[in-house]
């Protein structure tokens, strides 16, 4: 199926991890995978989840308000616990938990009602269901396995499997049937290989239920886009992609983590996302009760107020000049022919472009609408000259990144050749 325009054009989505390890602040399923905690003291968390200050609407409001376009929530984690009522056996919050309710269709009419997509992650592996260790990766690299999510040697049991990716495509057929999400994200596709996941079967499934279903590349062959995590690649993928990201150094929430990300920080990695192509996936952790902590808000109402600022060059544009024609991000409008040059610190005296064939008609502060001179120097034959524009006032001046509007003569035309021999 070719990509869906409307995720190349969001730019921003909000990733949400939300679940039972909200209660003891303790990484989501890793914790008690790797031992960090007890098995007992990490599912002693259900009998604290509640969502009693639970507000779905608020969170889109939030979210609307960050500039995102959607959002992307842990309906199940690799702990089992699904966020829904499910029929499918298992664990959920309905049954198991003080919530008592399903945590999903609030959600995804709360961000319809917005004008948000709908997401939602799922993870393929499920560390708590009885048939889950049942088989073994074949990958050399599998050794030592975790009895949690490999059968050990000798020990497989392929009727345990079968039954178990009946249950997962059971769980994942609910999703598409009642929330009929925009786009599902999957995860924990390391453990098994694409055959021994049948994701020729579970592909085919959520097609059917919708059609134009954007899956992540933890669908492997049947993904739609790449996804990178916490760092800005240096090489953009190839195809659409998409950069997921924490406000603070963890998923979900823990109550030691306050080393969030400055606003500033976060206009840097949007922006140099966006300029490479990629839309940012910025996730927030909420306390057990449905709360978003009042940190991580602020900074998505703080990057949301620049984007704002700021929107006729991120929505509505594609990836911008290739490193090394400016010091900075930037993007380029649809028809090619404004360029949108990002400029983290305070310009002084003048911003250069270089490798820029174009005539420049106007250089304009996005924002303020102030407008810069600009002149050319230099050039010799084939090789242009460097095109500079004047540094802004500093009344115009953006606190976190100013955005030079350049309008050219005509579709962007850049050179990139070694110059003369």
């Amino acid at each position: 199926m070719p990509m869906q325009p409307w995720f190349r054009e969001a730019k921003l989505g909000i990733f949400v991890h939300w679940g039972v390890y909200a209660v003891g602040g303790v990484p989501e399923s890793w914790s008690f995978y790797t031992g960090q905690v007890s098995h007992e003291r990490y599912m002693k968390q259900l009998d604290g989840f509640t969502a009693s200050r639970y507000d779905p609407r608020a969170w889109a409001e939030l979210f609307a308000r960050a500039g995102a376009r959607y959002a992307v929530l842990t309906a199940r984690h690799h702990d089992g616990v699904a966020l829904w009522d499910s029929a499918q056996g298992g664990l959920d919050v309905v049954r198991h938990t003080p919530a008592g309710r399903d945590l999903l269709a609030g959600y995804a009419d709360a961000l319809r009602e917005r004008g948000l997509r709908v997401g939602l992650y799922y993870s393929h592996s499920d560390w708590n269901h009885p048939d889950y260790a049942s088989l073994r990766h074949p990958g050399p690299d599998q050794e030592p396995a975790n009895p949690l999510s490999h059968a050990q040697p000798g020990q497989e049991d392929p009727a345990a499997w079968t039954r178990y990716l009946a249950y997962r495509d059971g769980q994942v057929g609910e999703l598409v049937d009642r929330y009929r999400p925009d786009l599902l994200w999957f995860d924990g596709e390391w453990e098994r290989t694409e055959e021994q996941w049948g994701l020729d079967a579970l592909a085919a499934l959520i097609l059917a239920g919708n059609p134009d279903t954007v899956l992540n590349a933890r669908m492997l062959s049947h993904g739609d886009y790449a996804t990178p995590e916490q760092g800005v690649p240096l090489q953009a993928p190839d195809g659409p992609w998409e950069l997921c990201l924490t406000v603070n150094d963890s998923w979900g929430f823990q109550h030691q983590d306050h080393n969030h990300k400055s606003v500033r920080q976060l206009v840097r990695y949007f922006t140099e996302t966006i300029g490479a192509g990629g839309n940012l996936l910025l996730d927030v952790g909420p306390r057990e009760d449905g709360t978003i902590p009042a940190e991580q808000a602020e900074r998505l109402t703080g990057l949301g107020a620049w984007i704002a600022r700021h929107a006729e060059a991120v929505y509505g544009t594609g990836a911008g000049l290739p490193p090394g024609h400016h010091y900075g991000p930037s993007t380029l409008s649809a028809d090619r022919r404004t360029l949108y040059l990002v400029c983290f610190d305070t310009p002084r005296e003048t911003v250069s472009v270089r490798g820029l064939r174009n005539r420049v008609r106007r250089v304009s502060v996005l924002g303020t609408g102030a407008e810069l001179g600009h002149r050319v120097t230099g050039g010799l034959a084939d090789v242009p000259g460097v095109t500079w524009l004047d540094a802004p006032a500093a009344r115009d001046v953006d606190e976190y990144a100013t955005v030079l509007a350049v309008e050219l003569d005509g579709e962007l035309d850049l050179y990139r050749g070694t110059g003369r021999a």
